[in-house]
């Protein structure tokens, strides 16, 4: 089958359009949009889905009536991932659905999908995953050589808007104590430098390397003893959960019930209730190395079934049934 990916971005430009090369189908992505190269795409490449994913740059409102508008043109499905429910399900999904009026709607968050069904949106609960040609395991390196790291954006601004954010939480269970004990964490990502008022520390400034390319992830967590994993909802986790156990990198995150329904604490990642367990898990896990691999070891194994290979079959199965797909 062919299949059109309205995207330009480098994180939604692979992991499912990978796990549907996967499978054997087609896949194109668009790259920057505009009206004429949407019309241009479909009528050369002659796609038999088009899929949009996410909050990124294709999803202007102006560009999200263009993708409706050619979808109605050539009569070929319109199908929409959301990955920023529910925070921010009615400030940004339902109008994007209102305005691109996808015919299917894949959410990451199962209590929105049960939601949008209830608004007689259809839909169906399609979770993060993780690219095994990306987040795999690589020789460590010394520029990402680090006792322990986080790759996350800081996002202080979406803190200071919602602070009842669980994020703002697994923050003050992961980061804040370790800061507050002297002990080095290496960020990588935007804002870090932004968020005192949230840590009660200033991050020392050789403690902050940017943005970090999408692709050179996976040697951050190869290269790391310890990674932080950061969680935004009690009930899902992050796709960074993924990528960094199919990276084979030794995972410390939340204990949430969210994260037991990806593996178990002390086999397949560390997980930490507080502030002062995190500390602890720190402290024995730089100790035990041996303790380490046989964790990190597992955890890949574990993990390894939340390939995009397999969200894409799920994907495509749910689509046969409701007719939207051969």
């Amino acid at each position: 089958m062919k299949i059109l990916f309205l995207e330009s971005g480098p994180i939604w430009s692979r992991g499912l359009p990978d796990g549907l090369r996967a499978l054997g189908h087609n896949v194109k992505i668009s790259g920057p949009l505009t009206k004429q190269k949407i019309a241009t795409l479909i009528s050369s490449f002659k796609p038999q889905l088009l899929i949009t994913v996410g909050w990124g740059p294709e999803h202007t409102k102006e560009k999200q009536r263009w993708m409706r508008k050619y979808a109605s043109i050539s009569g070929i499905p319109l199908i929409y991932w959301s990955t920023e429910d529910p925070n921010f399900t009615k400030e940004f999904t339902l109008p994007l659905i209102r305005r691109m009026k996808p015919d299917f709607v894949f959410t990451i968050s199962a209590r929105t999908a049960a939601y949008y069904r209830k608004l007689g949106i259809r839909t169906a609960h399609l979770d993060f995953g993780f690219d095994p040609g990306i987040h795999r395991r690589v020789r460590p390196t010394k520029t990402y050589r680090h006792k322990i790291a986080v790759v996350a954006n800081a996002y202080p601004q979406v803190l200071s808007r919602y602070p009842k954010h669980f994020r703002r939480k697994a923050l003050n269970l992961l980061v804040r104590p370790l800061l507050h004990a002297g002990i080095r964490v290496d960020f990588y990502g935007a804002d870090w430098e932004k968020m005192k008022s949230v840590l009660g520390r200033t991050i020392p400034r050789g403690w902050i390397h940017g943005k970090l390319p999408y692709l050179n992830a996976n040697q951050v967590y190869s290269s790391s003893d310890i990674m932080l994993g950061l969680q935004n909802y009690r009930d899902m986790v992050t796709q960074r959960t993924y990528e960094i156990l199919g990276s084979g990198g030794f995972l410390l995150t939340v204990d949430t019930p969210g994260v037991r329904r990806v593996g178990k604490p002390g086999r397949d990642f560390a997980a930490s209730a507080s502030a002062a367990d995190t500390v602890r898990l720190v402290r024995h896990y730089l100790k035990h190395p041996s303790a380490r691999e046989r964790i990190r070891r597992q955890g890949r194994r574990t993990v390894d079934k939340h390939n995009y290979t397999n969200r894409a079959k799920r994907m495509l199965s749910i689509l046969r049934r409701t007719g939207l797909s051969k």
